[in-house]
């Protein structure tokens, strides 16, 4: 749902930047009224694409579904228009305002999603490729990384980089576990903000970016207000309940080839995760999965520091040690 990039500062602080991943098609003859608006645009063929924030504002607003460069976690299948969208959306986040010469080289660590366990047909080779494309086009030189792990890189260093994390994003659910920054385990599941956007849509009668939008306009997970807030709330517990009952079951098939040394801290993250109160929805549904046994002991469960910037923070901090 969001592009976000971290980058060290002049006064050498971290900075972050984020846009939407979002665009929607416009006849030509909007151009004076795009303008008006100070919408983000690009013309492209017999149409103009809005993108970024403003291609959700408008979406709302003609009661259209926005379409989006990624879509499931991945490049979205069949999207004609998705690579040069997204190569706009990219110079616009990594470029800082400024021009991006060809053959500048920086170094670029990139988050690619984890193999989803539960949907095979997921082509996250394609999806890597694709990015490592767009990057080297604007001059930069790409690194894949597994988004869970960045998120233990960013958020474990106490812990020297031991932990399980789980990343709630909007196409999918990333899962890592590490002991000591090393890798143990890795997948993702098929579900995300985007599939508790559809499902409560389909039982409100609404469209999902209208309960995209809903959502994120504030909902307290422990008091929902009215039908549509409390199907987000359904769904979300069981999107919680679906990743807890997959890690048990992927870490259990595992851990032959796993020792862990001791309890290790559980880091939950992604947009989905700041949602008022999820994090005590997480934790109610994490010790209903733990009275039927979890495979894993765990220290303490927190929320990321900051959760819609904690995986690019990671990236950073594996650049950091690389290069």
């Amino acid at each position: 749902m969001n592009l976000v990039a971290a980058r060290h500062g002049e006064n050498g602080k971290v900075v972050t930047r984020r846009v939407r991943d979002a665009f929607l098609d416009v006849e030509k003859d909007a151009e004076r009224s795009l303008k008006l608006s100070k919408a983000d645009y690009i013309e492209f063929e017999d149409s103009f694409l809005i993108v970024g924030d403003s291609a959700l504002t408008m979406a709302n607003l003609f009661k259209r579904e926005v379409r989006r460069p990624l879509s499931r976690g991945v490049i979205a299948a069949g999207e004609l228009d998705a690579q040069a969208v997204l190569k706009r959306l990219l110079h616009s986040l990594l470029s800082n305002g400024g021009e991006i010469t060809e053959g500048d080289g920086e170094h670029c660590y990139y988050s690619v999603p984890a193999a989803p366990i539960d949907d095979p047909d997921q082509d996250i080779v394609y999806h890597t490729e694709v990015f490592r494309k767009i990057l080297s086009e604007l001059g930069y030189t790409p690194h894949p990384m597994n988004e869970a792990m960045a998120i233990i890189y960013s958020q474990c260093v106490a812990e020297n980089f031991s932990g399980l994390a789980v990343s709630f994003g909007a196409g999918m659910c990333n899962i890592a576990l590490a002991v000591q920054g090393i890798k143990g385990m890795e997948f993702a599941v098929a579900r995300g903000g985007d599939w508790i956007d559809t499902h409560a849509a389909k039982a409100t009668g609404k469209t999902a970016s209208q309960m995209c939008a809903l959502k994120e306009r504030g909902v307290d997970l422990t008091k929902p207000q009215g039908r549509e807030q409390e199907a987000i709330v359904l769904y979300i517990r069981a999107l919680i309940r679906y990743c807890l009952e997959n890690i048990a079951a992927q870490f259990k098939k595992a851990q032959n080839s796993i020792t862990l040394p001791g309890p290790i801290p559980f880091v939950v993250s992604g947009g989905t995760s700041l949602a008022t109160g999820f994090l005590s929805v997480f934790q109610e549904e994490f010790l209903a999965v733990s009275k039927r046994g979890f495979p894993i002991e765990i220290s303490e469960i927190r929320a990321a520091r900051d959760p819609m910037t904690a995986v690019a923070e990671g990236m950073l901090v594996l650049a950091e040690q690389e290069y």
